[in-house]
């Protein structure tokens, strides 16, 4: 006799788990194995060279540039911010050009997908001001315009981007520096927290909190143009 089960979730109970995985692996082709978004300049001062000492900036970058810049983005937009404006503001606020430019082709990319796969109305608006020069197509933008459009809670939403980019950053830095795809993974697990209390403290902040992130982050990613040899485009 088969037994049913009734009190679990069907697989259809949040419809969208399934497309935010597909939207969150590492194999999506937004560019992101291009970035370091300052590492390597660390790597090259011999700061950063081996599974601990990543760690630690890791934590830092998650902490500073994704806690205040990325992920109060992504919350305003889902509070009804304007696109127009938060786009602008990223732009403002991304100092170094290299990241800013990283921002830009990522999330240009992702729109790019999102219409392919994950078409909507509030998508195609965002990428029609992009196609018309009045805004730029930053990454935690785009997904966060692609993520609310399949009806992600927005703290999911912002904890999903908030991995995906310390994957990709870890998965450089396995290449660069270069550590085993163990301690690699030793990395992800431990930012496990941080990236929770990341979610957690963002939902806090305010429009004045936007965009203060370190300056010594900010210096490092502008030293990271003129670096003589380097693996990364930022």
């Amino acid at each position: 006799m088969l037994n049913t089960r009734t009190d679990e979730p069907s697989a259809s109970g949040n419809s969208y788990q399934l497309s935010l995985r597909q939207l969150t692996d590492s194999s999506i082709p937004t560019g992101a194995f291009a970035h370091s978004l300052g590492f390597e300049t660390y790597i090259e001062r011999g700061v950063v060279h081996d599974e601990e000492s990543f760690g630690r900036w890791l934590g830092a970058f998650l902490s500073q540039q994704l806690t205040y810049s990325d992920a109060p983005t992504m919350r305003f937009l889902y509070e009804g911010w304007d696109v127009l404006e938060l786009d602008g503001l990223l732009t403002a606020q991304l100092l170094p050009r290299q990241v800013r430019e990283a921002s830009i082709k990522m999330g240009n990319r992702m729109l790019d997908i999102g219409a392919e796969v994950f078409p909507s109305a509030e998508l195609s608006a965002y990428r029609a001001l992009v196609s018309s020069g009045r805004a730029a197509g930053h990454q935690p933008l785009a997904f966060a315009v692609v993520a609310r459009s399949l009806g992600v809670p927005a703290a999911e939403a912002i904890a999903a981007h908030l991995f995906a980019t310390v994957t990709s950053l870890t998965q450089n830095a396995v290449r660069a520096i270069p550590l085993g795809q163990t301690a690699g993974q030793r990395v992800l697990r431990n930012a496990h927290d941080a990236v929770a209390a990341a979610v957690e403290r963002a939902a806090r902040l305010t429009p004045d909190d936007f965009g203060a992130v370190s300056p010594g982050l900010e210096i490092s990613q502008m030293r990271h143009e003129r670096q003589r040899a380097r693996m990364f485009m930022s």
